[in-house]
């Protein structure tokens, strides 16, 4: 069993500009590359989990998602990063249109996404990572039994409920690499 690192995407990967969905929109945040190859070096998987509520809301497509998340994909890969696992939750309990509107245990603060992965790419959870810019980041990763949680100041504001439930806040995830090798 391999550990990895989870990564949200919007606020950690890319500047979150608010339902990002188009390559126009799409800013990476400055050392995610050169962050994610250390990570990699370091023996990580890495594994993004994303809330998407903007499909929910009827805001973009699931295809017009999978073809950013293709794009961004090719990206990483062009820089020598392969990201071992993509998992997105398409959904909202309140906000949701049609079959979208459903309460499901993939969404954060619910762990779903971080489980089926570990279940799939056959990740030690004890020895994994969670890198999110927000509370329901750092709790899905608690209730999945993620120990280290990482809050980075590139994307929501960083609240006090979330810092509670964070390991440690950084600028951003190109801080992470040295951090995790200070533990």
């Amino acid at each position: 069993m391999k550990s990895a690192v989870f990564l949200d995407r919007d606020g950690v990967i890319n500047i979150d500009h608010g339902y990002v969905h188009q390559v126009d929109d799409f800013e990476y945040v400055e050392g995610v590359f050169e962050a994610c190859a250390a990570l990699k070096q370091m023996g990580y998987k890495l594994v993004v989990v994303t809330n998407q509520s903007g499909i929910a809301r009827g805001l973009y497509t699931e295809d017009q998602f999978h073809t950013l998340t293709e794009w961004m994909d090719w990206n990483f890969a062009d820089k020598g990063v392969d990201l071992d696992g993509i998992y997105y939750c398409p959904h909202h309990s309140e906000k949701g249109i049609g079959e979208y509107k459903v309460d499901c245990d993939c969404r954060k603060p619910k762990p779903g996404m971080i489980v089926s992965a570990a279940k799939f790419l056959k990740i030690d959870l004890a020895k994994s990572v969670m890198v999110g810019d927000k509370r329901d980041d750092m709790l899905a990763a608690q209730a999945a039994g993620i120990p280290t949680r990482i809050l980075v100041r590139t994307g929501k504001e960083i609240t006090s409920d979330a810092i509670e439930v964070a390991t440690v806040v950084l600028d951003s995830i190109a801080d992470v690499p040295a951090y995790l090798k200070s533990i």
